[in-house]
C-alpha cells in the first residue's frame, strides 16, 4: 500500500467516524435501547445491544422488532459514512435463532454495492456465542443534505 493510499484510508476513516459521531448525537432511538457503536469504517458499522426484559414478547424471547431495529441502526450508520445523508429505501430481515433476555447482540453491516444514490448493505446479527440470529439486507438512497458542517476539519 502506497503512502497516498494510507493517507486516503486514514481520511476515509476520519470522515466515517465524524459522520457516526454527528448521527449518534441525534439518534435518540438507538440510544434509548442501549445500543453502542463498536466500530465504524467506510461503508461499515458494528453496533451492539443487550436484550432487556422489556424487549421480550409473549414467548419470552426477544421481540423481532428489536433485533430488526439493531440491524437497521447498524445499516444506517454504515450507509451514512460518506457524509451524504442516506435513508432506508427497502429492508428485509430473516430471523434465524431466538434470543433470550440478557443476551448481548452484535450487528455488523457491510456495504455490498454503491452506485449513484443507491446502495445495498448486508447486516449479520450475532449473539454472545457468535451464533447468527438474524440476517438483514438494506437498500439505501441518498437524500439532500450533509451530515457534517461544510468547513468541518473531519470532512476534508
Amino acid at each position: 500500500m502506497s503512502a497516498r493510499d494510507t493517507a486516503d484510508e486514514a481520511g476515509a476513516q476520519k470522515l466515517a467516524q465524524a459522520c457516526a459521531d454527528a448521527m449518534w448525537r441525534e439518534d435518540r432511538a438507538s440510544q434509548s435501547l442501549g445500543m453502542t457503536i463498536q466500530r465504524i469504517g467506510r461503508g461499515e458499522a458494528v453496533l451492539a445491544m443487550t436484550v432487556r426484559q422489556d424487549m421480550t414478547n409473549g414467548h419470552g424471547i426477544c421481540h423481532g422488532g428489536f433485533i430488526f431495529m439493531l440491524a437497521d441502526s447498524t445499516f444506517a450508520f454504515a450507509c451514512n459514512t460518506y457524509s451524504q445523508r442516506a435513508v432506508a429505501q427497502q429492508c428485509a430481515v430473516t430471523f434465524i435463532k431466538p434470543v433470550r433476555t440478557g443476551e448481548s447482540l452484535t450487528a455488523h453491516a457491510v456495504e455490498r454495492s454503491r452506485t449513484g444514490r443507491n446502495a445495498i448493505y448486508d447486516v449479520t446479527v450475532r449473539d454472545g456465542q457468535n451464533s447468527v440470529v438474524a440476517e438483514f439486507r438494506g437498500h439505501s438512497r441518498t437524500i439532500a443534505g450533509d451530515l457534517l458542517e461544510p468547513n468541518s476539519d473531519s470532512s476534508s
